[in-house]
């Protein structure tokens, strides 16, 4: 089934403007017009691949030209609506593989973090850029994760070391993980702050009972 494209946009935004979404960033970015919204096919599909990594170079551009915080680019998929969270898991690896192996063909990875996906500095990087992501889709074991449709966001990584700097990610970090404990029930065991474990671990919403062998190869630099 194709959904209208605006109806999923509107979707999105309502998930993250319910007053008991947990994440007040989400929210905040939305609030100032900062939440940045694609529609993509299926999310199996590398079809919409180039669309989707200029989309997220416009977004970067403009991210960095902003003096404010609170920056997001979310890309939503039209499917598959018949989802698991295993299935889910592959196509965002699958997904993010493909943007890596495209980026790498112009830009470098980014220095303040760390490619390898088994390091407890790593982030994904696009246009030399880092960033934190978080997978949502229906079949999500976290409610704060379960939208209606597949979902990748892409939260610039900058954004949490500026919080950090200025004093206020602490405070944020309490407020979220409260709302997350009234939301959900308890509090993502996945969760960790940047340097204590590999960050892709958080990236799928998932539990994992064993750590997580991330598939990503970021190979920049090489041909």
């Amino acid at each position: 089934m194709i959904h209208d494209l605006q109806h999923i946009r509107n979707a999105y935004h309502a998930f993250i403007e319910d007053k008991t979404f947990p994440c007040v960033g989400a929210k905040t970015a939305l609030a100032k017009s900062q939440a940045w919204c694609m529609v993509a096919g299926n999310m199996a599909c590398p079809a919409d691949d180039q669309d989707i990594l200029n989309f997220l170079y416009k977004f970067i551009d403009d991210y960095r030209s902003s003096d404010s915080n609170f920056h997001s680019a979310a890309i939503l998929f039209n499917g598959p609506m018949e989802i698991t969270e295993d299935l889910y898991e592959r196509f965002l690896w699958q997904r993010l593989q493909a943007l890596l192996n495209l980026d790498k063909q112009f830009f470098s990875y980014d220095e303040r973090v760390s490619a390898d996906p088994a390091s407890s500095e790593f982030s994904l990087s696009l246009k030399a850029e880092a960033f934190f992501i978080v997978g949502m889709h229906p079949a999500s074991s976290r409610p704060s994760r379960r939208f209606q449709f597949p979902a990748i966001i892409f939260n610039p990584h900058a954004q949490f070391i500026a919080l950090k700097e200025t004093g206020k990610y602490d405070k944020l970090k309490v407020v979220v993980r409260k709302r997350e404990l009234i939301y959900s029930g308890s509090i993502n065991p996945m969760l960790n702050d940047h340097g204590r474990s590999s960050e892709a671990e958080q990236y799928s919403g998932r539990n994992y009972d064993t750590p997580l062998v991330c598939p990503l190869k970021t190979n920049h630099g090489t041909d």
